[in-house]
């Protein structure tokens, strides 16, 4: 038995219908019962967490086998207005939203000896189970935004194609749009409980209807909503924008889509693994996974001869104690008894290997695997990895592939942005941002990035997550060694010491110095665009009906050559302040379906923009 803070994750069909039960009164009161439940004591007893809520000694008990609520019947309350009351409705929308399809395989891999998949995701940074981006110009009868295009008259209309979406599946994508307009509507401080179980009542339909990628988005949005009103110092608002865009986007396109298209955003639920034989391969690094909806471990990150990365992953329901202590863990392939740890530096014949459409490997009862010997990044077959010209690595990653690179870069300092300590390098000539992987206390990586700050001068090769950005910026995942040669660093798991760095050479440069390094002066002004966005995401539609000079930052787009900036930036601003009268004079309700699709055409213009700029920052 033991005391903690976190509740086990609900799946998100429970949360809406404890929801969806309670009295207007009761839903009105349900965001403070949800905070004063936060203040109670928590206590674990294998699968079921019991909460005291009140002060006569009520207990409210959440059954949660495998680490995750599936029925509602698991959540039990001793009060005196159960089962009718609050307590239940709020302990779910306090619990993180389980990844059913997540939960689903972990539970089969443990029960199944004859499954392939292993447990976990390969995702970081609070995306696990999120179903990638579409974001290139569309060639598919849309107008480059993703929204759907009239066909001119006289036009050549495609014949009517083999496969479109079903009856329910349009009724699903519909309900997700509506919820995550609503939603959109509100902002963030006005997206409480009601319209969160709303949202995760349309996952649910849309998870049902076989929608796997807009149900996924859409438990996406709520998460992050989540991280934000909770003030989660890991929250970043980027997050919820690309979130919102996601569930956005692919439910407005799947009413439309058909053939190739409509199974790329129905999405698959769980990712299949198909033989691979033999496999030698050689430990990359290994990464913490904690994500906002409840799921913790580590990802090992390891490569073959022929430069074809592969992972081993734990991931499973936890917090940040899991995160930290998985590294130490044995990996889960065949009978080896290696650790993440010790994996990112040794070696792994596999025998029998399944490996999914991402890479990761299965840990299927016919998989075999013994430890190898390693190779230094600096010799082969890992040197082939970083000999790759960047501008390539970039490109691929923006079309679409793995989203690792790796650089050789020289440290330059560090300089303070909103989000906190940012590193600067130089990789070859190109002025590059290293940024924390992770913000989270118990993570070392934010601690690790001050420290590498003091190592101006320093040439290390290291490995990052590619940021989409105007300019080169990446997330530092790992690194050489700063001082001993031939050993390397994951700055997720291990920490520095100021032991670790070289002795200092020459005063480092001052933050003013080492940010004219990486200064861009003639960077386009799609900020003024990108903030509009950001601001519809936090504040709701009302904040950009305020009345203003708003063409101001129209012209100015314009005068940069940014037309269709200014004008996707004007639509979305009259989307937002028209509001119609009935006979009587009075307002009638918003259209949040026109808001909705006028700041996803914002947004997804503003994103392509951002991988045409990014690419052109790394020398694309």
């Amino acid at each position: 038995m033991s005391t903690e803070r976190e509740l086990p994750a609900v799946a998100p069909a429970v949360t809406a219908e404890l929801v969806a039960a309670l009295s207007p009164r009761l839903r009105r009161r349900l965001d403070a019962g949800i905070a004063k439940l936060a203040d109670r004591p928590f206590v674990r007893d294998g699968d079921t967490v019991r909460v005291t809520v009140d002060d006569e000694g009520s207990e409210l008990e959440l059954h949660a086998p495998g680490g995750v609520v599936a029925d509602a019947a698991a959540i039990r309350c001793g009060c005196l207005l159960a089962p009718d009351c609050l307590h239940r409705a709020a302990a779910a929308s306090a619990a993180p939203v389980a990844d059913m399809a997540e939960a689903a395989e972990t539970a089969e891999t443990a029960e199944t000896a004859e499954n392939t998949a292993g447990a976990g995701t390969t995702g970081t940074t609070g995306t696990a189970g999120t179903a990638g981006t579409a974001s290139t110009a569309s060639t598919d009868g849309t107008d480059g935004t993703g929204l759907q295009a009239t066909p001119a008259p006289g036009s050549r209309v495609a014949p009517v194609p083999d496969e479109s979406p079903t009856l329910p599946q349009h009724r699903a994508a519909h309900a997700v749009f509506d919820a995550v307009a609503a939603v959109l509507d509100a902002g963030t401080d006005g997206s409480g409980a009601v319209l969160q179980a709303e949202l995760l009542r349309a996952a649910h339909t849309a998870r049902l209807a076989g929608l796997p990628r807009a149900a996924a988005a859409a438990v996406s949005v709520v998460t992050a909503l989540r991280a934000a009103r909770a003030a989660d110092p890991a929250f970043r608002l980027a997050e919820l924008v690309g979130a919102v865009s996601e569930a956005l986007f692919v439910a407005h396109r799947v009413p439309y889509a058909t053939d190739a298209e409509l199974t790329g955003l129905r999405g698959t639920a769980r990712q299949p693994y198909t033989p691979d034989g033999s496999l030698r391969l050689y430990g990359l690094f290994s990464e913490p996974v904690l994500t906002a909806s409840g799921y913790a471990g580590a990802v090992t990150w390891t490569a073959d001869a022929a430069g074809r990365l592969y992972t081993v992953s734990d991931v499973a329901p936890g917090g940040a104690g899991r995160a930290v202590g998985a590294a130490d863990r044995a990996v889960r392939i065949g009978d080896t008894a290696l650790t993440h740890r010790e994996l990112a530096r040794a070696g792994l014949a596999v025998s029998g290997a399944t490996v999914s459409p991402t890479g990761r490997l299965g840990a299927g009862a016919a998989v075999r695997a013994v430890r190898a010997s390693g190779a230094e990044w600096r010799a082969d077959p890992l040197d082939r990895l970083w000999a790759v010209p960047v501008a390539e690595q970039v490109g691929r990653a923006l079309g679409g592939g793995h989203d690792l690179l790796f650089l050789e870069v020289t440290l330059v300092g560090a300089v303070r942005e909103a989000a906190g300590d940012c590193l600067l390098a130089d990789c070859g000539g190109v002025p590059l941002r290293l940024t924390a992987a992770h913000d989270h206390p118990a993570l070392p990586h934010r601690d690790n990035l001050r420290l590498l700050a003091a190592a101006g001068g320093s040439r290390l090769r290291v490995v990052a997550r590619l940021a989409a950005a105007p300019h080169a910026r990446a997330q530092l995942l790992a690194t050489e060694h700063p001082t001993s040669a031939g050993n390397r660093v994951d700055l997720g798991l291990d920490r520095l010491q100021r032991a670790d760095l070289p002795a200092p050479a020459a005063a480092s440069p001052s933050p003013a110095a080492a940010s004219d390094a990486v200064h861009t002066p003639d960077e386009a002004p799609l900020h003024l665009l990108r903030r509009r966005i950001e601001q519809a995401v936090s504040g709701g539609r009302r904040v950009l009906a305020f009345p203003g000079d708003s063409a101001a930052d129209a012209r100015r787009l314009h005068r940069h050559g940014l037309g269709t900036a200014g004008d996707v930036l004007d639509e979305l601003l009259a989307a937002a302040a028209e509001r119609s009268r009935d006979t009587f004079g009075r307002l009638l309700p918003a259209d949040t379906g026109r808001f909705a699709r006028a700041w996803l055409a914002a947004e997804r213009y503003a994103d392509e923009i951002d991988r045409v700029l990014c690419a052109a920052a790394w020398g694309g």
